[in-house]
């Protein structure tokens, strides 16, 4: 069984490749599995998607919503706690897919297809950290998926917009531009279709936009016309809670937006829907800002410019709020702005797709941060940052292969002190924007510090005469993960690193 799996924020999604067709697999409660986990607080149980969901329902158990959230901000070793308990995010991610796994196998639509064996593609948001696709893709192969590819998700959505629309390219207008707004990210894509290649061209977004985030707003408006005042803890989750049933009610003809305040022991309210979207409309002109910055970026780089491009392609379940169409119509017109018909799934169907040998689709990306290294300079007494790949690096296509890059010097330490990092971008040559700390590797350039248990104690000193041959050589793959492997050329001595963040911090949900 072949599949393309969707990890969202809100739901998961996933998609059976079935000859040429790549249909929604559904459950016994629809097309979505819950990206939700529940905790008892007396034993730290956990209970995954609708069980966690139903268990909610009882007292005595925690739900937490959005976790996916915390994977742009963590590191491999990092905790939650809930209640009083704490866990490995690893194991959360890894429970929520295992459960996936068996609702699949046993209960889905799918139950019967094919042998027992499950490939699938997965999907990251485009500006994921290498964490985050690192916690991604070994969570699904721990649970017991075969994992092929990972793609980031407008990219994914751009080969479900060519399945379905590839009549709309024209030799002038071979460029999308993918919108996928989402429970928690935003990334918006402009991807050049020819033929059976698909082709990044540039890429943005906003970690932390989706539809949580105009759930939190609309409840924050909400509170101020009711007259709660500041709603905190319990209060406001329920407030939450009962916006986001409401808001997912609403259609494009709907003219009140009605609140159920029972729970807070108030009055229902009935409010104006068009003062709800305007509460909502800054958050979605952020994402038009991205928008246009992609366009930009694509002129310069490219020389491609809107009459180029054939569609503004909407998918991601937070698009099927009304006020986001509307507004991207406003500004870009009624024919140039495109929804998925699923929305929801665009991405698993895309990923799907990918995976059909009979599709022979092949995608290029861009890496969309810059990875490099701090190290040692001036004898030891200054630090020089060398940036290894960059921002906007094309990507191996998928199906194979690595980007690769191979330093060799000689070394003047004893000892090589190699702190990792991300970051958003170069600014004179110096990490800008975003910037989250890796890894840390002390590499023995002298061999007679090989045998030494802990080198963070060792000082680092110039050797005397020349040093060993060394060489760095660093892997990128397609699902845009690192590795390193650090070699003294003299005897051949090798050490090879996975490279991740650093740290160990703990998300408390209490």
């Amino acid at each position: 069984m072949r599949l393309g799996i969707d990890f969202g924020t809100t739901h998961t999604v996933a998609a059976l490749v079935d000859r040429g067709n790549y249909p929604v697999i559904g459950f016994e409660w629809g097309d979505t599995f819950p990206s939700v986990v529940a905790v008892a607080e007396a034993d730290g149980a956990l209970r995954f998607g609708p069980d966690a969901l139903a268990a909610a329902e009882q007292p005595g158990w925690r739900l937490v919503r959005s976790f996916k959230r915390l994977l742009g901000e963590v590191g491999p070793q990092s905790r939650i706690e809930v209640a009083g308990h704490r866990f490995a995010l690893a194991e959360i991610l890894a429970g929520h897919f295992a459960r996936l796994r068996d609702e699949i196998r046993e209960r889905s639509t799918a139950a019967g297809e094919g042998d027992r064996e499950l490939v699938v593609a997965l999907s990251v948001p485009a500006h994921a950290s290498s964490d985050q696709r690192f916690l991604t893709l070994t969570a699904a192969r721990e649970a017991g998926f075969q994992v092929e590819s990972v793609l980031n998700e407008p990219s994914a959505a751009g080969f479900e917009y060519a399945h379905r629309y590839r009549r709309t390219f024209t030799s002038r207008r071979e460029h999308v531009l993918v919108y996928d707004l989402g429970g928690g990210t935003f990334d918006v894509s402009l991807i050049h279709m020819a033929g059976l290649a698909n082709e990044v061209v540039a890429t943005a977004g906003v970690a932390r936009l989706g539809g949580d985030d105009f759930d939190a707003c609309l409840a924050a408006w909400v509170a101020e016309r009711a007259g709660l005042g500041t709603v905190r803890g319990g209060a406001r989750e329920t407030l939450v809670d009962e916006v986001r049933r409401q808001k997912e009610r609403l259609t494009p003809q709907s003219r009140r937006f009605v609140v159920d305040l029972a729970g807070l022991d108030r009055e229902d309210v009935a409010l104006p829907v068009d003062d709800a979207y305007q509460a909502c409309r800054e958050l979605v002109e952020q994402t038009v800002e991205r928008v246009e910055e992609v366009v930009a970026v694509a002129a310069c780089r490219a020389g491609v410019g809107w009459e180029e491009i054939a569609s503004l392609y909407v998918v991601g379940g937070a698009s099927s709020f009304p006020p986001v169409l509307r507004q991207l119509r406003e500004r870009y017109g009624e024919k140039r702005v495109r929804r998925s018909p699923h929305p929801y799934a665009a991405t698993a169907i895309g990923l799907a797709c990918t995976l059909d040998d009979a599709s022979g689709v092949v995608l290029r990306d861009l890496l969309s941060r810059t990875f490099g290294v701090f190290r040692e300079s001036a004898g030891g007494h200054g630090i020089a940052f060398d940036p290894i790949f960059e921002r906007d690096t094309p990507l191996p296509a998928t199906g194979g292969g690595r980007l690769e890059v191979v330093r060799r010097y000689r070394a003047a330490h004893n000892l090589g002190h190699f702190r990792y990092l991300e970051c958003g971008r170069l600014r004179d040559g110096v990490p800008d924007g975003t910037v989250a700390p890796w890894d840390e590797i002390r590499f023995p350039f002298d061999p007679a510090l090989r045998e030494r248990g802990d080198l963070a104690a060792v000082p680092v000193v110039r050797l005397p005469g020349e040093g060993p041959w060394i060489e760095e050589r660093y892997d990128c793959t397609a699902a845009g993960t690192f590795r390193v492997i650090l070699t003294c050329l003299d005897d051949g001595w090798s050490r090879r690193y996975e490279l991740g963040r650093r740290g160990d911090a703990v998300a408390r949900f209490d």
